[in-house]
């Protein structure tokens, strides 16, 4: 693959040691740079091999079950995830994802061209690919020298309750129920997962992990 420039489009920060999160779902009209580059959720944890890390993106929230069929990942668009390994907040490895035809490409984890918001594709550094799964159909994965790959749609795994968070806000409420309304039920987001081994990600046993979205200039 041809090296190609990326810059910023949309970044969101989900700092984490061996989980956790943090999500917008979809950004402010004024702020909302197109769906193909807006991160819903990030998410960090322990793979069910304890060696391994999982990674996982969502983007383009709130997808409904007639539109997730249509839903295409943008080849201009790359997906760059962040790894910190020593705690100063600037990444010392990235895992870069972009889609070529039906088929969406790694590269990493490599040490980043230039740290910050403008990216070149590390080809050197290519990591596996996998076919994109298709709405409807049995999820595709695929593996390569330890680590495992996936992009496709997935139910969307967030649950909050808006109208009771609006409920709260607006002084008629307290608290939230227990159980709540799951809002995001029936919508759909695409989704880049890369499960990595540890040991590939350096030595400290806390990291933290932050996704971009860089579209091609």
């Amino acid at each position: 693959m041809k090296k190609s420039k990326m810059i910023l489009g949309l970044s969101l920060v989900a700092v984490s040691g061996l989980i956790l999160v943090a999500a917008d779902h979809i950004d402010a009209p004024a702020t909302a740079s197109g769906g193909a580059n807006d991160i819903t959720d990030v998410y960090a944890f322990q793979g069910q091999d304890t060696n391994n890390l999982v990674l996982a993106v969502n983007t383009q929230g709130l997808l409904s079950p007639n539109a997730t069929g249509a839903a295409k990942f943008d080849e201009n668009v790359m997906i760059e995830i962040n790894i910190d390994n020593n705690g100063d907040n600037v990444e010392d490895l990235v895992i870069q994802a972009i889609k070529r035809d039906d088929k969406m490409y790694f590269f990493g984890p490599v040490a980043p061209g230039t740290p910050g918001t403008s990216s070149t594709i590390k080809t050197a550094a290519a990591s596996g690919s996998v076919t994109i799964s298709s709405y409807g159909a049995a999820a595709l994965t695929a593996e390569n020298n330890g680590m495992k790959f996936f992009a496709g749609p997935r139910d969307d795994p967030f649950f909050f309750d808006l109208g009771q968070f609006k409920a709260i806000l607006a002084g008629t409420a307290t608290g939230f129920k227990n159980p709540g309304t799951d809002t995001f039920a029936g919508t759909n987001v695409l989704s880049v997962v890369v499960e990595v081994p540890k040991a590939m990600l350096g030595t400290s046993g806390t990291v933290n992990v932050w996704a971009e979205t860089k579209k091609k200039q």
